[in-house]
């Protein structure tokens, strides 16, 4: 795979977490209060639009909020794991997917917010740690389960194509030649191989 076409993958994967925790958020209303600064600039009050809506993603306050925002993390989560059928990959993914929104977050609030900041820094920043090692368990045994379950599939496909590759070969009843196939003559002594209708392999 190609630099350019594994980052184009990265950027849709990301997009696509993203897209589907902002249909969580709007679907179930969720907000967080953050007490901003007070007697800022429009500029300002911009900003801290934009900090609002990124706390959205990865913030919380209450116990409701935590189970929230734990359990969107967590099924976004599953998506890499389908896409890469890789460890490596999909936590990696789903950890640079998860950094993004903190990281802004708390820089919005670091900036917007300090007394918020200094106040809460250490409780948001003990819960992200924590999320980011559930989503990392959870990529780990997703991907063993999606591994064994291909696995398995490719056994059985391989299984039937040894039988039928045993089923379809044939001896030659005069010279005991043996062929991966049902010619119609063998080609050793020139004899017409007929088969025994209960030797006919039907399709």
């Amino acid at each position: 795979m190609k630099v350019v076409d594994f980052f184009r993958i990265k950027i849709i994967l990301f997009i696509i977490q993203i897209l589907i925790l902002s249909l969580f958020i709007f679907y179930f209303r969720y907000h967080i209060n953050i007490n901003f600064d007070s007697a800022v600039s429009i500029p300002q009050q911009e900003a801290q639009k934009v900090a609002q809506f990124v706390a959205n993603y990865v913030l919380f306050n209450t116990s409701s909020g935590m189970i929230f925002i734990y359990f969107i993390w967590i099924m976004v989560s599953f998506i890499p794991d389908f896409v890469y059928n890789n460890f490596k990959k999909a936590y990696s993914m789903n950890l640079m997917t998860f950094f993004f929104p903190n990281f802004f977050a708390l820089t919005f609030l670091y900036q917007h917010s300090k007394e918020y900041f200094n106040s809460n820094f250490l409780f948001h920043l003990l819960n992200s740690i924590l999320i980011g090692l559930i989503i990392t368990i959870i990529s780990l045994l997703v991907s063993i389960v999606i591994k064994k379950i291909r696995k398995d599939k490719i056994d059985d496909h391989l299984e039937d194509l040894h039988i039928i590759a045993n089923y379809i070969k044939s001896k030659c009843p005069k010279c005991g030649t043996e062929f991966d196939s049902t010619p119609t003559f063998c080609y050793n002594c020139n004899t017409k191989l007929i088969l025994k209708p209960e030797e006919n392999v039907e399709f």
